[in-house]
C-alpha cells in the first residue's frame, strides 16, 4: 500500500510514522538512552522512546520546510548495550553525587573513574555510529540521553568539517571542569568539546540562565571562540524594544557557514519541558527556538548535524515533554534537510 502522509501512523511504524529504512533515509537519527551524571532530576535515558511515541502524532506537512519526510527520516533501534551501560554507570555515580564529588575518598574516586570510563565508551560508540552515517552521505542527528552523549557526535562532525561552528541552546553553559568529579559530566560537555576538538572554530551559546562565574570567565577568556548570550540580557533587550529577529541576527553573526546545533531541551521555557533533568525559569518559547533554527538556514548557512538531549518523560505517564520534543525534532530535521 502506498504511504499516505495524511493518514494516521500505523502501529509499530518508525519515527513520525514513516516507513523508511536506514538505507532509504537521507537523515538518520541515533538514539542514545544513557544518563549517568545527572545530579538533580533523572529520566533522560527514556527520552528517545518518549520522542518516538509522540512523533507518530506529528502532521508531516510543515508550513516552513514543506515535506521533509519525502527525503526519508529513520530512527535506528535503541541500543540495549548502551541502556545497560547507563544503568550500571548511574548506580556507580550515585554515591559520588550524594557526596558532592569524589573528594579524597579512594572508593569514590574509583567509582568516578568507572563512570568516566563508561562515558568514554558511549562517546566512542556515538562517534563510530555518526561517523559511519556521515561517510554514507547521511545527515545525522542524535537523541539523548543526558547532554554528555553529544560529545561523540560533535567529534565526528568536527573531524569531517574543520572550522565547524557550534550553536548551543541551553539553560546551562556546560563549561564546568570535571563537575562533581566526573570528567565527562553532562555539565562539562561544551568544556570538553572546546578543549578536545580544535576543529571547532566557534561556539555560540544561547538561553543561558544558570551558570557559574568560572564558566563566564572561561568564555570571556576564550578570545572570542566561545560567545555567550545570557537569557536575562536577551529578555531585557526585548523589553526595551529590540526584536527577536534582530537578536537572532546578532547571535548568528559569528558562526561560520557550517553549523552543528546542540540543543538541550531545558533551553526552552520549562513549561514546555517540565520533567527535564534541571529545569530553570526563563528560556526560549517554542516559536523563538523554531525561528532561531530556521534562521541558521535562511542566513545561507548549513545545518550539518544536530543533537536533541535531556528530554525526560513525565514519570506519571504524561506525554507533554515528548510531544514538544517531537515537534522540535521535526523542525530540526526539516531545516537540516532543507540546507543540504
Amino acid at each position: 500500500m502506498p504511504f499516505d502522509p495524511s493518514a494516521a501512523a500505523q502501529p509499530g511504524s518508525g519515527i513520525f510514522g514513516l516507513p523508511h529504512s536506514e538505507a532509504e533515509a537521507a537523515l538518520v537519527l541515533v538514539p542514545v538512552p544513557f544518563e549517568a551524571t545527572n545530579s538533580y532530576g533523572g529520566g533522560t535515558s527514556r527520552g528517545p522512546e518518549a520522542i518516538l511515541t509522540a512523533s507518530r502524532q506529528v502532521d508531516l506537512f510543515d508550513v516552513e520546510t514543506g515535506r521533509p519526510y519525502q527525503a526519508g527520516i529513520h530512527l535506528l533501534p535503541s541500543p540495549p548495550e548502551i541502556e545497560r551501560l547507563g544503568r550500571q554507570a548511574r548506580a556507580r555515580a550515585a554515591p559520588v553525587i550524594a557526596a558532592g564529588g569524589a573528594g579524597g575518598a579512594p572508593a569514590l574516586a574509583r567509582a568516578a573513574a568507572e563512570v568516566d570510563e563508561a562515558c568514554q565508551r558511549v562517546n566512542a560508540w556515538v562517534d563510530d555510529r555518526v561517523s559511519a552515517l556521515l561517510a554514507a552521505g547521511k545527515v545525522a542527528g542524535v537523541l539523548g540521553g543526558d547532554h554528555s552523549v553529544a560529545l561523540g557526535s560533535l567529534a565526528a562532525h568536527a573531524r569531517r568539517r574543520p572550522g565547524l561552528g557550534v550553536l548551543h541552546v541551553d539553560a546551562h553553559a556546560d563549561l564546568r571542569v570535571a563537575y562533581e568529579g566526573f570528567t565527562y559530566s553532562h555539565a562539562s560537555v561544551l568544556y570538553n568539546a572546546a578543549r578536545r576538538l580544535p576543529e571547532i572554530s566557534r561556539i555560540v551559546q544561547v538561553g543561558l540562565r544558570d551558570l557559574s562565574e568560572e564558566e563566564i570567565d572561561l568564555a570571556a577568556g576564550s578570545s572570542g571562540r566561545i560567545v555567550q548570550h545570557h537569557d536575562a540580557e536577551l529578555a531585557r533587550g526585548r523589553a526595551e524594544g529590540e526584536s527577536w529577529a534582530a537578536q537572532v541576527r546578532r547571535i548568528l553573526e559569528p558562526l561560520p557557514g557550517e553549523v552543528y546545533l546542540t540543543f538541550d531541551i531545558d533551553g526552552l521555557d520549562p513549561s514546555l519541558c517540565p520533567h527535564t533533568g534541571t529545569p530553570v525559569p526563563g528560556g526560549l518559547s517554542f516559536q523563538e527556538a523554531a525561528y532561531l533554527v530556521a534562521a541558521v538556514v535562511r542566513s545561507g548557512r548549513r545545518l550539518v548535524g544536530f543533537d536533541l538531549v535531556e528530554v525526560a518523560p513525565d514519570p506519571a505517564g504524561g506525554e507533554w515533554d515528548g510531544n514538544v520534543a517531537a515537534r522540535l525534532l521535526y523542525k530540526l530535521c526539516g531545516w537540516a534537510l532543507a540546507g543540504r
